[in-house]
Parts: structure tokens; sequence; C-alpha cells
């Protein structure tokens, strides 16, 4: 990535905080001029750590969005972001703690072990989704079920299909 399409969304809210909140004496220019400065430094910062639950609301947003969720379907939907939350929480949880355990030495056992919790985890994570998604399911019509059919068959973390 270029500096220049890195500080082009800062550039943008800059300008705007500049024009619309009246960031005191500090002119539109300035502070262009400063998000410039300030690019190459932000792109030397370390990478972010892995956050399951970071874009957790703008997936259930997106997932709403693109179901159509009625007013009616409301109640049955939230149960179904409740889950995405706790399950991203508790995903979130186990990488800290991984994250935490990682200097220390393991076993072949203990490291099979692990994968063996973790593999558990994620069958009660989706064993929960799928008790919140089904009453939704079958109260979507042909339409939101052809699209939810699209949205979560398969291996949910290809984006596009050719």
């Amino acid at each position: 990535m270029s500096i220049r399409k890195a500080s082009l969304p800062a550039l943008a809210l800059v300008a705007a905080l500049a024009g619309t909140a009246g960031i005191g004496a500090l002119s539109t220019q300035q502070a262009v001029a400063q998000a410039t400065t300030a690019a190459p430094q932000a792109q030397a910062r370390p990478e972010r750590r892995f956050d399951p639950g970071r874009h957790i609301e703008g997936r259930i947003a997106f997932l709403k969005a693109e179901l159509k969720i009625t007013d009616g379907q409301v109640p049955l939907f939230e149960r179904v972001a409740q889950v995405m939350r706790d399950n991203a929480k508790e995903m979130a949880r186990l990488h800290e703690q991984r994250r935490a355990d990682r200097d220390q030495q393991k076993s072949a056992v203990e490291s099979l072990e692990q994968r063996a919790r973790f593999g558990e985890m994620r069958t009660q994570q989706t064993q929960r989704f799928l008790a919140a998604f089904k009453p939704l399911y079958d109260g979507l019509s042909d339409q939101q079920k052809k699209t939810a059919d699209e949205l979560l068959a398969g291996n949910r973390h290809h984006h596009h299909r050719g």
C-alpha cells in the first residue's frame, strides 16, 4: 500500500473535521500537511493483533442488511446477533490465552489437546449459532432463504465465488 493511499482516509477525515468541527486555529491546509507527514509514521507501527470481535457489529449489520430483515423478524435476528457476539468474545478470550502461553514450550500431546479444545469450542459455537439461526431461517421468505443459503453455505471465508 502506498503512503498516498494510506493517508487519503485520514486526510478526508482531517479535512472534514477542520471544515465542520472547527479544529481551532488549525486550517484545512495545516491539517492536511500534518496528516501527510504523520502517514509514514503510522505505517511504521506494528500490525494489529488478530481480534475475532473487532468487526462483529459490522458483520451483524451486513447479515441483517443482506437478509433484508423485516421488523417482525428482528427479535429472532437479535438472538442470532447475540450468539455471534458471544462467540466472538469467547474466541477473543481463547486467542488472548494462546498469546499469553505462546512462549511456553508445549509437548506434542499438549499441542494436540489444545487443538482438540479449540475444535470442540468451534463445534459448540456452530451448534449455538444453528440453534439461534434455525428459527429465523424458518421464518424467512423464499428470497431471504436463497440469500442466506448463498451467504452461509459452504466455506464462509470465501467472499467471492468465481
